[in-house]
């Protein structure tokens, strides 16, 4: 048993990017690591994923593709998420010909980017325990 209670619960990511393909081969690739890795395609969407699923743990890592906040007026539903998930790591996928917002951000990788490179982004950040290491289908 880990100290937050969850049994061997590989890490949950969560992925908010508009484009299911590329959500879907970074949902595999993090998964065949050992995350347990979750998307969806839009920040209210997002809203309703629960903060903690029985044997599976809290989301300890949000990775968000930036044209997923273009509709956002402000910073609010963001924030909202990352406070619902209390405040996980993030990885923003950014646009090089748009601003980075400044805060919530632990890594901003810049356009273009690998599914390698956002794996091993999550790797630094979150790293897995060996008991986790591997596959979770």
């Amino acid at each position: 048993m880990t100290s937050d209670g969850f049994v061997d619960a590989p890490p949950r990511v969560l992925i908010l990017m508009h484009e299911q393909w590329p959500r879907a081969l970074i949902r595999a690739a993090l998964r065949e690591v050992g995350y347990d890795a979750i998307g969806t395609q839009a920040l209210t969407s997002a809203l309703k994923i629960p903060p903690i699923v029985p044997d599976r743990g809290p989301v300890r890592l949000v990775v968000v593709d930036q044209p997923v906040l273009a509709g956002a007026r402000d910073d609010e539903p963001l924030a909202a998420l990352l406070t619902r998930h209390e405040h996980p790591a993030t990885i923003l996928i950014a646009r090089p010909t748009v601003s980075v917002p400044k805060d919530h951000w632990t890594r901003v990788l810049s356009r273009p980017v690998s599914v390698e490179e956002v794996v091993g982004a999550a790797q630094e950040i979150l790293p897995l325990a060996l008991t986790v290491r591997r596959s979770v289908d």
